[in-house]
């Protein structure tokens, strides 16, 4: 047997190796960690709400009293600016809080009652109670553009935890020490309000077998993952031909489209353009609601349009990206789609910056509907600082054009009155094709919310049912139980008569709060 590889982190910035050795999981770490979360599980499933929501709670309070420790690591790791980490630290507390008060409140389980109707003809209805009940052990893989509010202790890993469920976690070899670092505070967080062990557990690697082997474990119930299109797919692909298939709940990748329809254009075209620029090389592109696709009517002004947003593009100073590897992927995915007929650089970032293996200059490509629809790759993500403008002919074109979308996370819309009663036929079409419409507005930047959606059809996400964002990203996580004719004594507080809990319940078809 090989030695597990050893690795180490860099910062991008400097190209410099950080302190700290870590090593791909073996096998046998791999299922001992997989199978003490499954050994938590029962114990952890069954504990009241509020011990869960005071360990998420005290989760938050260990992350916060990492101190700056955990922003420089996370810093010197990803290249990431102090007040962007700043931020996504306190977004990665916000959830945590978020998510404790939500299962405290605990209407979310979404009880109903159907009670026994004895004497109903021709036979009797059986007294019905049903809840959402946590699936088991869930394996979360670390995003590498979040290192904290989509990674250790991210969305999927609260969420997760909040349902009822033990997490392994998969960190992203991108920032290994910004991870141990995290789960060093969950696992104090755990041991502190006296949580079962293995309730929470992670694994580092750079071989995707690593990968594989935790979603395959027969002890895990579910994955959450946000990352490439391939990984994710290779890894909803091993988890359902596993004997046992579960569920992957996978952010994949959007090119989230915009539409800057003529009124808009001819009211506020140059601010469109200098927010659209922005969007595009907020932190370095690396977010996957960065717009990617530009659509509009042609026409002068459309055409001034583009011109003041490739200006902006222009002046940008290159943004340096979490690791080259991702670097190397945008200048790859620029150069292919630079190569296609019909389509070509319209604005590009001077300078090669201080560090072109990990800079990426930002650049706006331009095509029109007839290369757009000879040419479907034109529809796919670029991970980075660019954007394609597609030029339409006409309003008919422009539709068809949405038509032809594939799945995305979000979709924008620019336009005003007069445009909004005009292509209402254009949202119909977006609402099939995104997960979040926009309007007036720009994709990046994702409030955490109870109504919050971010997911989408395919190819964006693996399931558009699910959202990795806001509370209802628990769903993914449980799933329902019928009781039947369960005597009171037996039956979750949830679903008992006296409602000790007092929360919201569908009872004969009315919600209410009152008891049974």
């Amino acid at each position: 047997m090989k030695p597990p590889a050893v690795f180490q982190a860099r910062n991008p910035a400097t190209g410099a190796t950080l302190e700290g050795e870590f090593r791909d999981a073996s096998p046998g770490e791999i299922d001992a960690a997989a199978r003490a979360a499954e050994r938590a599980f029962d114990s952890y499933a069954a504990l009241p709400a509020s011990r869960r929501a005071e360990f998420l709670r005290a989760v938050a309070q260990k992350i916060l009293g990492l101190g700056d420790r955990l922003l420089e690591r996370a810093a010197a790791e990803t290249a990431l600016p102090l007040p962007r980490l700043e931020s996504e630290r306190a977004r990665t507390v916000s959830q945590a809080l978020l998510f404790a008060d939500l299962i405290e409140e605990g209407s979310w389980a979404g009880a109903r009652i159907d009670r026994a109707v004895p004497d109903r003809k021709p036979q009797p209805r059986p007294d019905i109670r049903r809840m959402l009940v946590p699936l088991g052990p869930v394996a979360v893989f670390g995003a590498s553009n979040f290192p904290l509010a989509f990674s250790v202790a991210g969305g999927d890993t609260i969420s997760a935890l909040a349902a009822g469920c033990p997490v392994v976690v998969k960190a992203h070899p991108a920032h290994p020490g910004t991870s141990d670092l995290v789960a060093s505070a969950v696992r104090a967080a755990a041991r502190e309000t006296g949580m079962a062990e293995g309730v929470f557990g992670i694994v580092h690697g750079t071989s995707p077998e690593v990968g594989i082997t935790l979603v395959t474990h027969p002890a895990i119930r579910a994955v959450g993952f946000t990352g490439s299109l391939l990984a994710g797919r290779t890894l909803f692909d091993a988890a359902a031909l596993r004997p046992e298939p579960i569920p992957v709940y996978a952010e994949m990748g959007s090119a989230n489209p915009v539409f800057v329809l003529p009124g808009a254009i001819a009211d506020r075209g140059s601010a469109i353009a200098r927010g659209l620029a922005a969007s595009v090389t907020l932190g370095a592109g690396q977010f996957c609601t960065n717009p990617g696709l530009v659509f509009v009517v042609d026409s002068p002004a459309a055409s001034a349009f583009l011109e003041e947003a490739g200006n902006c593009l222009a002046a940008t100073a290159p943004g340096t990206m979490v690791h080259a590897g991702i670097k190397a992927a945008y200048d790859r995915e620029v150069g292919q789609v630079a190569r296609l007929a019909g389509v070509s650089i319209a604005a590009r970032a001077s300078g090669p910056g201080a560090h072109p293996d990990t800079e990426a200059p930002a650049m706006l490509l331009l095509a029109d509907a007839r290369a757009w629809s000879a040419q479907p790759r034109l529809g796919e993500e670029i991970y980075g600082p660019a954007t394609l403008a597609v030029r339409c002919a006409s309003r008919p074109e422009m539709l068809e054009l949405a038509r032809s979308l594939h799945g995305h996370l979000t979709a924008t819309i620019h336009g005003n009155e007069k445009d909004l009663a005009e292509w209402g036929d254009l949202v119909a079409i977006l609402k099939k094709r995104a997960g979040r419409l926009v309007f007036n507005g720009f994709p990046t930047g994702v409030e955490v919310c109870p109504a919050m959606q971010h997911g989408g059809p395919y190819p964006a996400t693996t399931d558009a049912r699910s959202t990795s964002v806001g509370t209802a990203a628990i769903e993914r996580f449980v799933r329902p139980v019928c009781y039947q004719d369960f005597p009171q004594a037996a039956l979750p507080e949830e679903l008992a008569d006296a409602n000790p809990r007092g929360i919201w319940r569908l009872v004969d078809g009315h919600l209410t709060r009152d008891p049974v």
